[in-house]
């Protein structure tokens, strides 16, 4: 059985308590969060952090706590930090990157929100890409337009990053990219033109979260994502409990798929990443 990357997003920069009690807002709740979802199956954690009033923060001190705990309670686990712009300066967006998380996600080109442009010029994204290669961090390539595969190609052709990139296909968000099955055969089709070499998986943001999942899994995705960042419900009636009910819900979509849920260790195969560091005890 093909083992497959369980990716969970705990928090994002838009939901807030007051929309799900659950979402883990300050670096305690993330890191208690994480553990839950690492015990569900997560084999991988997307990072943001929040300042104490839930605004998106930058400060690299509560990333430097969070990834702390997390090390500390989730062996192996595989930690990715966010880059994104929404609420954030953007000369702050790499300001944890020195802390040397495994990945971190790389938007390289800007798109429609609903109501922002969440802006990403070239300036921007070498300067990020750049980074990440002298911090030894690796890439998750965000996909919101077809253009952006080849953004991501233009970064291998200037020596920024390797040609084996994780790419995220976001599928679902307003003013973007539609949940569309037949946009995802095209997208895939594109991404092994030029990108023959990388791993991929898709998120479906909100109600589309479950179907993107399936579709991706019917087409051997590397991985799936989940979380309360993308998706607060598990029915249109119900609120999800946990970001740990949100991964047993993909691990039981890769069981009904024929594959099986990847360790920390087998995610870090597949993705290309160095082994974890001994857990200190």
């Amino acid at each position: 059985m093909k083992p497959t990357v369980v990716s969970c997003a705990i928090t994002g920069s838009v939901p807030s308590k007051k929309d799900n009690p659950a979402l883990p807002v300050t670096p305690s709740e993330q890191i208690e969060s994480t553990h839950a979802a690492f015990e569900a199956g997560a084999s991988l954690v997307h990072l943001h952090v929040r300042n104490d009033d839930e605004s998106p923060s930058s400060d690299p001190a509560r990333f430097a706590r969070v990834k702390e705990g997390i090390e500390a309670h989730c062996p192996g686990m595989i930690v990715q930090f966010s880059t994104g712009g929404r609420g954030r300066d953007p000369s702050e967006r790499s300001s944890a990157l020195y802390l040397g998380p495994d990945m971190a996600s790389l938007s390289t080109g800007s798109v429609n929100f609903p109501t922002v442009v969440y802006q990403n010029p070239t300036s921007l994204v070498d300067d990020l890409a750049g980074k990440m290669r002298d911090y030894g961090i690796r890439p998750e390539i965000e996909i919101f337009d077809l253009s952006h595969l080849h953004g991501a190609r233009r970064l291998i052709e200037k020596g920024l990053m390797d040609d084996r990139p994780h790419v995220q296909f976001v599928m679902g968000v307003q003013n973007a990219m539609p949940a569309d099955e037949h946009l995802l055969d095209l997208l895939l089709a594109e991404l092994r033109r030029v990108l023959p070499h990388a791993t991929w998986t898709a998120a479906g943001i909100g109600r589309a979260q479950a179907t993107v999942m399936e579709w991706a899994l019917a087409r051997g995705a590397d991985g799936v994502r989940t979380g309360l960042e993308d998706n607060i419900r598990v029915t249109r009636d119900r609120l999800a409990r946990s970001n740990a009910e949100l991964v047993q819900l993909a691990a039981d979509a890769i069981t009904r798929h024929g594959g099986r849920v990847a360790t920390p260790q087998e995610a870090r195969q597949v993705l290309g990443l160095r082994p974890a560091a001994e857990a200190v005890h």
